[in-house]
């Protein structure tokens, strides 16, 4: 017997088993269907013929009638008694013509047809074709009936899995609807908080502005309104920066510049930052700090933010002339640093959700500025990206308030020194610069500015006019807004660098936005420097010093 052997994946192939017990007969078959795309098995004898047949599938069977011992019909009954192979077509090979008795005999045992010696090649190939094509519709029937039961199977299945996911399903969707219910409703308290926290430095700022305007007031009531105009612009500031500080947070593009620090130092900033508003609501602020240095690894701008916001929550939330205490202690590797408040203290069940985003409380402030309900979660995340934990202690309302922050210590000693303050930078020379800005008012500002500096300061308010006037004027300094309408800074700044005066000129992208990708492609385009909406004068007198 020669088989082949079967390939890894053989459910597609159609074999024919020829069963002859003459090789030169096998050969002459073998050639003659080489052509017909099918795998023939081989059998000299009727043993082989049936072991191949256990071991595979046949879309037909050519038999020789004469065999010696099992002769082609005594195979063909024998096959026909198994039930696994009985429906496989027979087509008898003989030598002689059968009578009517042997042809009904062999049609009895399974034949479908017969053929005489020698073989006609064509009715061969024809015979079998038919076979093949059976063969593969029964084998694509049976393909499509297991997939058929497997689908169903598989629906029956998901139907039994919907079914029981059915009620889990209903009260996940009835609480994702009500969870965003509620973050509509705080997104539009939020709103409603962002507008009102916004417009309350707008008031005293156009009031002070309107002192200025009118008449000649006196240089004390002058001074009260710039100072007034000073500090609004910097709570509006502080105000967005949050926005800002949350933004990056919540999408994990904050980065931290640690670095070995004195707690002592960022105590003072902090206190710094925070002194007008606790010495506008005549509070006594009390310092307890360690004899010994507490040396920290960490980021001093941000624990400076955080202690300074406290320290706000606390001059807010508390009656005027109240009590504010800060307090450190070393425990083993660790420092507790705690901010106290003798003011109106926080109800049981807004202790756990104080540290939400946008969330207030029923508590209103008793001073200016209730916020916008991100300090906190703000203060908590930087804490805890510091290594660290901010927790809160009330008994109640009217009873006071403590935040402590726990952070490690670092073992690494450090000199103690007192916060140094960066000295004003003198303008020794007089530069040309040339401030863009489709927003009039924000470039003639700015250029009055540097002309009270002593700078040549002109303006524009388009890129085609900034242009234009720089071809006449050749800064040597451009401060150019980015968000301008046709062409905007960017497309500004490339048509600057092509004019024979701009190429030396230095170039610096105003603009709101602040992010490191932001930086990077104003970088990308030309800018050397980048400088955040509301220029902060000392960077803006530095750059030109430097």
């Amino acid at each position: 017997m020669n088989i082949p052997p079967l390939p890894v994946d053989d459910t597609d192939i159609v074999r024919i088993l020829v069963v002859d017990d003459q090789r030169s007969n096998l050969d002459a078959i073998d050639a003659l269907l080489s052509t017909s795309g099918c795998q023939l098995v081989r059998a000299e004898s009727a043993d082989e013929a049936l072991l191949a047949l256990l071991e595979h599938e046949f879309a037909a069977i050519i038999l020789d009638i004469k065999m010696p011992g099992i002769d082609g019909l005594e195979l063909a009954a024998l096959i026909k008694e198994r039930r696994r192979i009985r429906h496989v077509p027979i087509l008898f090979i003989t030598a002689s013509m059968f009578d009517e008795r042997d042809m009904l005999r062999g049609y009895g045992a399974g034949a479908v047809d017969y053929l005489t010696k020698p073989i006609h090649s064509d009715i061969l190939r024809s015979k079998v074709a038919v076979f093949v094509e059976l063969f593969r519709k029964n084998l694509a029937v049976a393909k499509a009936n297991a997939a058929l039961q497997r689908e169903i199977g598989e629906r029956q299945r998901v139907q039994d899995e919907l079914r029981h996911a059915n009620s889990d399903l209903e009260q996940r969707v009835q609480e994702r609807t009500e969870a965003l219910q509620r973050a509509d409703r705080r997104k539009d308290e939020f709103l409603a908080s962002l507008a009102h926290e916004l417009r309350n430095p707008l008031a005293p700022i156009r009031s002070a502005v309107e002192i200025l305007q009118h008449g000649n007031p006196p240089e004390e009531e002058a001074a009260r309104a710039r100072a007034v105009i000073v500090r609004q612009l910097h709570q509006m500031t502080r105000l967005i920066d949050d926005l800002m500080d949350v933004s990056r947070i919540t999408s994990d593009k904050l980065v931290l510049q640690v670095s070995r620090i004195e707690l002592s130092q960022v105590v003072a900033i902090a206190v710094e930052t925070s002194s007008p508003l606790i010495a506008e609501r005549r509070h006594d602020l009390t310092i307890a700090l360690p004899d010994a240095p507490v040396v920290l690894d960490a980021d001093p701008a941000r624990l400076a933010q955080v202690l300074s916001n406290l320290l706000s929550n606390a001059a807010q939330y508390t009656p005027p002339g109240g009590e504010i205490r800060v307090t450190a202690e070393v425990r083993g590797r660790q420092v507790v640093i705690a901010v106290r408040d003798n003011g109106l203290g926080i109800e049981p069940e807004m202790a756990a959700r104080v540290f939400d985003l946008f969330t207030q409380g029923a508590r209103s402030p008793v001073g200016p500025g209730g916020g916008l309900g991100i300090g906190l979660t703000l203060a908590r995340r930087l804490v805890e990206m510091l290594g660290g934990q901010l927790e809160l202690r009330s008994e109640g309302t009217g009873r006071g308030s403590e935040f402590s922050i726990t952070l490690p210590v670092s073992m690494a000693p450090v000199g103690r020194s007192q916060p140094q303050t960066e000295p004003e930078l003198e303008l020794a020379t007089s530069k040309r610069i040339l401030v863009v800005d489709d927003n009039q008012d924000s470039a003639e500002m700015l250029a009055a500015l540097l002309k009270a500096w002593g700078q040549d300061a002109r303006v524009a308010f388009d890129g085609v006019t900034a242009l234009e006037s720089g071809r006449e004027f050749h800064p040597e300094i451009v401060l150019l807004d980015l968000g301008m309408p046709h062409p905007d800074g960017y497309e500004t700044a490339r048509r600057l660098r092509a004019e024979p005066w701009g190429k030396d000129a230095m170039l610096v992208a105003v603009t709101g936005w602040g992010h490191v990708s932001d930086k990077q492609r104003t970088q990308q385009a030309g800018f050397e420097h980048h400088l955040v909406k509301p220029i902060v004068p000392h960077q803006l007198r530095t750059l030109i010093a430097t």
